[in-house]
């Protein structure tokens, strides 16, 4: 494993001018690519793909084209889950979603960071920073989830909300930035 990428593995900053990298990124372009267009295919075409394409993901996860993502290995999915079209999943740090939860349309879960320092930013430093989403969980259309971030289980989050901190489990948050307006039984 080259070095930028054990350093993107572990949250570290990192520059992603690497040639291991291009190449995990060809591949990506090219899962996604056959992932978007195999909308007719059978369900276990699609599913094989999916499983070449992300670190984990249950036969009973359904996923709408299009999707993006970085890297694809990052992601874990869990059982019963359902991803509707136009997700982003920026994964260079380690995307988890558990069972059941529910991402509405043109959802962004976002990993990487970027330096603040004006420099270092132009010459291309990033580190990632890991987004969690708890079991049974609900992301509205259009929520951005920045890096970092964990939402509890059971949580529901409204659309076009920007989530930049952690949600506990079991409320509903709205809003930019996302804050937290009651607890759900």
């Amino acid at each position: 494993m080259g070095e930028n990428k054990r350093l993107m593995l572990a949250g570290e900053w990192y520059i992603p001018d690497d040639p291991e990298l291009a190449a995990d990124t060809e591949r990506r372009i090219a899962l996604c690519a056959a992932y978007n267009a195999a909308g007719a295919a059978p369900p276990a075409e699609r599913h094989r793909i999916l499983t070449e394409l992300l670190g984990s993901v249950d036969a009973s996860t359904r996923i709408r084209a299009p999707f993006q993502c970085d890297f694809g290995y990052h992601i874990s999915i869990g059982a019963g889950t359902f991803v509707n079209f136009g997700a982003v999943f920026l994964d260079t740090g380690r995307i988890t979603i558990g069972t059941d939860v529910q991402i509405g349309p043109y959802v962004q879960l976002l990993t990487p960071t970027h330096e603040l320092d004006a420099e270092r930013r132009r010459a291309g430093w990033e580190k990632a920073e890991p987004v969690t989403i708890g079991d049974n969980v609900w992301l509205g259309g259009g929520v951005i989830v920045c890096p970092g971030v964990t939402i509890g289980a059971n949580t529901v989050v409204g659309a076009g909300a920007v989530v930049t901190r952690d949600l506990p489990p079991s409320v509903l948050a709205v809003g930019n930035p996302a804050r937290v307006v009651r607890e759900l039984p």
